[in-house]
C-alpha cells in the first residue's frame, strides 16, 4: 500500500507513545451532576491530544463512535501547530498560525493529525467507527493518512453532505455546495452499520417471512461491479459449504456438503461481500439457493445474506445509509440557528448541525455505546446524543474534549441549556491537569509505593477521593466508587511486575460484589478473554507505560 509522505513525519509516527499521561481534576462547579465521576458524560477542558492519552487508561478499547470536526485547514481558522515534538524543525512551528501563505500548512496538518489519529483507533472498540467531517482542504492527504492508520481495507466510505445550497467559492469558479463525511471502521469485518427507517416503497421489497413472522429479503452475497475479482481482494476468496437438504451454509469444510465458490458471470473467480471471519459468525444470516445462469441457463447454488426489514428488538429499521445527505437539516444555516435559539445569538462560527451528528451517532448501529468528539467546538457532538437518548431510549454516553478557553462558557453551557430544555441527563466537568511524572514520587529511582500508585489510579479513574484508610493491599483492594470496586495489582520490583497480569485464579478470588456494581482492575496485562471478563464483571485498565520506561 502506499504511504504518504510529509514533513516532519518521521518525527510524529510514534509521538502519541511518548505523550504524557496526565491528571483529569474534577470541576464540580462547572459539572451538571451531584457527584463527579470520569464513568458519567464528560467534558474535558484541555489539549485533545493530551486529553486522549489521559482517556486511554480507563476508555481504550471502549469507544463506539468517535466523530471528529478538525480544521478544515483553509487558512482561514487561527489555528496553530502546538505539539510539543522533540525535533528543531516543529519546534519552529510551535504557536505560529497557519495561513494560506503557509508553504508547510499542509505538512502541519498532518502532523497534527496522525498522533490524534492513532491514539483515538487505539480507543475504539474492535465493532468502532470514526466518522470525520472534511472539505477538499484536506481531503485527498486525510484519506491517505487514514488509509495508513486504520487500513485501507477499514474504509467503511465517503459520505457527501450537501451543506450549502447556495453554494461557495473557494477559488474556483464552480459553486462549492457540500463537503464530505469519511468513515472508517476499526475493524471491517466485526462492524455491522445502523439501518435508517424504511419508507413504504422500501418496505415491499421485504416479501419473504421467517418462522417468526419477521419479513425479510434476500440479498447476494457475491459481490458485483467494481474489486469484484479475486485478485482484488484474495481475502473475500473462499468456499462455503452448503447442506442442499435445508440451504444451510457453513466455512467448516464437509465431505457431506457442497462446495461453493464465488465465480463471475465469465466463470472466472470472484469474491464474496463478506470476509470469512464475519461469515463464519453470522452464518445464520446465510442461506443457499439453487439459481438459474444467465449465461448458460443451468442451475447451480448460490450464497444468500438474509436482510430483515426490523432489528432484534423488533423495532423497523432496514434502510442503507445513502452515500449523499442532503436537506435543509444538514445545511450550515441549520447549525447556525440551533445555536442561535440556544443563546439568543450565533456565538459560534460554523456550528455543525444536530442531525449530522445524529446521522453519524445512528451509523455505528448501537443505541447503548459512547461517544467520543476530541474537537468538540459548540459541543453538537453532546446534543446529539442526549436528543437521540430522548428519542429512542438509548443509554449512549459522550465524551467531548475542547482545548480553547470556550470549552465551559459555550461548550457545557451548551449541554447545560439543553437539558434544561427538557431533557434529563448530566455531564461531569473535567480540567486537564498536571502530567503524570513518576520521576516526581519517586525516591531516588525506586518505583513509587503501592499507596503513592493507588492514589493516583484510584482518582484517575473515578474522579473520586482516595481512601488511604479503606485500601487494602494483600487483597489488592483500593476503595469503592459509585459504580465500582476498585482493584490494584501492582509491587513496586519491576522484575516482578513484568511477570504479573490478571490470571483466571486471581480473578475467581477476588471478593464479593456488592449489587449493582462492578470491578475494576488495574494491571500490567491481563491473561483473560473478554467472555471471562464479563463472566466476572471486570473493566480491565492497563497500568501506564511510564512505570516500564523509567526503569529502562
Amino acid at each position: 500500500m502506499a504511504q504518504i509522505q510529509f514533513k516532519g513525519k518521521t518525527f510524529v509516527q510514534n509521538h502519541h507513545l511518548l505523550v504524557k499521561y496526565h491528571e483529569l481534576v474534577p470541576v464540580k462547579s462547572k459539572s451538571l451532576t451531584d457527584k463527579v465521576s470520569l464513568h458519567d458524560n464528560l467534558i474535558i477542558h484541555g489539549d485533545n491530544l493530551k486529553a486522549l492519552k489521559a482517556l486511554l487508561p480507563l476508555y481504550a478499547g471502549k469507544i463506539k463512535c468517535v466523530y471528529i470536526d478538525p480544521p478544515y485547514n483553509t487558512g482561514n481558522e487561527n489555528w496553530a501547530y502546538n505539539d510539543n515534538v522533540n525535533s528543531p524543525m516543529m519546534q519552529e512551528w510551535l504557536g505560529k498560525i497557519v495561513d494560506r501563505e503557509d508553504l508547510t500548512r499542509h505538512d502541519k496538518w498532518l502532523c497534527m493529525m496522525t498522533p490524534r489519529l492513532k491514539l483515538l483507533r487505539e480507543l475504539l472498540r474492535d465493532d468502532g467507527i470514526i466518522c470525520i467531517s472534511i472539505d477538499d482542504n484536506e481531503f485527498k492527504n486525510l484519506i491517505a493518512l487514514c488509509d495508513e492508520v486504520f487500513g485501507e481495507q477499514n474504509r467503511f466510505g465517503v459520505i457527501v453532505v450537501r451543506n450549502n445550497p447556495r453554494g461557495r467559492r473557494l477559488g474556483t469558479e464552480i459553486a462549492i455546495e457540500h463537503e464530505y463525511l469519511i468513515v472508517y471502521a476499526r475493524s471491517i469485518d466485526k462492524f455491522k452499520a445502523g439501518r435508517l427507517e424504511l419508507n413504504e416503497e422500501q418496505l415491499a421489497e421485504y416479501s419473504e417471512t421467517d418462522k417468526e413472522g419477521r419479513k425479510y429479503r434476500l440479498l447476494g452475497l457475491r459481490k458485483r461491479g467494481a474489486l469484484s475479482k479475486r485478485q482484488d481482494r484474495p481475502n473475500l476468496h473462499y468456499p462455503f459449504f452448503i447442506n442442499p437438504a435445508d440451504g444451510s451454509v457453513s466455512t467448516k469444510e464437509s465431505k457431506n456438503l457442497i462446495k461453493v465458490v464465488p465465480r463471475l458471470s465469465n466463470n472466472t473467480d470472484g469474491v464474496w461481500r463478506w470476509g470469512k471471519d464475519k461469515a463464519g459468525r453470522e452464518s445464520h444470516l446465510l442461506v443457499a439457493k439453487q439459481v438459474k445462469r444467465r449465461e448458460t441457463g443451468e442451475k447451480e447454488w448460490d450464497v444468500f445474506q438474509i436482510d430483515y426489514s426490523d432489528n432484534d428488538e423488533g423495532e423497523l429499521g432496514g434502510r442503507l445509509f445513502p452515500s449523499i445527505w442532503q436537506g435543509s437539516e444538514f445545511n450550515n444555516e441549520t447549525g447556525r440557528d440551533q445555536i442561535r435559539e440556544l443563546f439568543g445569538e450565533a456565538v459560534f462560527d460554523y456550528p455543525k448541525p444536530v442531525d449530522l451528528v445524529k446521522h453519524a451517532i445512528l451509523l455505528s448501529g448501537d443505541k447503548n455505546g459512547i461517544i467520543l468528539d476530541s474537537f468538540a467546538g459548540s459541543g453538537t457532538t453532546g446534543q446529539a446524543t442526549i436528543e437521540l437518548n430522548s428519542a429512542d431510549g438509548g443509554k449512549r454516553k459522550f465524551v467531548l474534549a475542547e482545548c480553547e478557553d470556550y470549552a465551559d462558557r459555550i461548550t457545557a453551557e451548551r449541554i447545560r441549556r439543553v437539558i434544561k430544555n427538557g431533557i434529563t441527563d448530566q455531564f461531569s466537568y473535567f480540567e486537564l491537569g498536571k502530567s503524570i511524572e513518576l520521576e516526581s514520587i519517586l525516591d531516588g529511582k525506586n518505583l513509587p509505593s503501592y499507596k503513592e500508585l493507588a492514589r493516583y489510579v484510584f482518582y484517575t479513574a473515578t474522579g473520586e477521593e482516595f481512601d488511604e484508610k479503606a485500601a487494602n493491599e494483600k487483597k489488592s483492594f483500593i476503595g469503592e466508587s459509585k459504580n465500582y470496586q476498585v482493584f490494584l495489582f501492582y509491587v513496586p520490583d519491576i522484575e516482578k511486575l513484568k511477570n504479573l497480569a490478571l490470571t483466571l485464579d486471581m480473578a475467581e478470588n477476588l471478593p464479593g460484589l456488592k449489587k449493582d456494581k462492578r470491578r475494576l482492575v488495574f494491571a500490567p496485562t491481563k491473561y483473560l478473554d473478554q467472555e471471562h471478563l464479563e463472566y466476572h464483571k471486570i473493566d480491565f485498565a492497563q497500568l501506564p507505560f511510564e512505570i516500564y520506561e523509567t526503569t529502562r
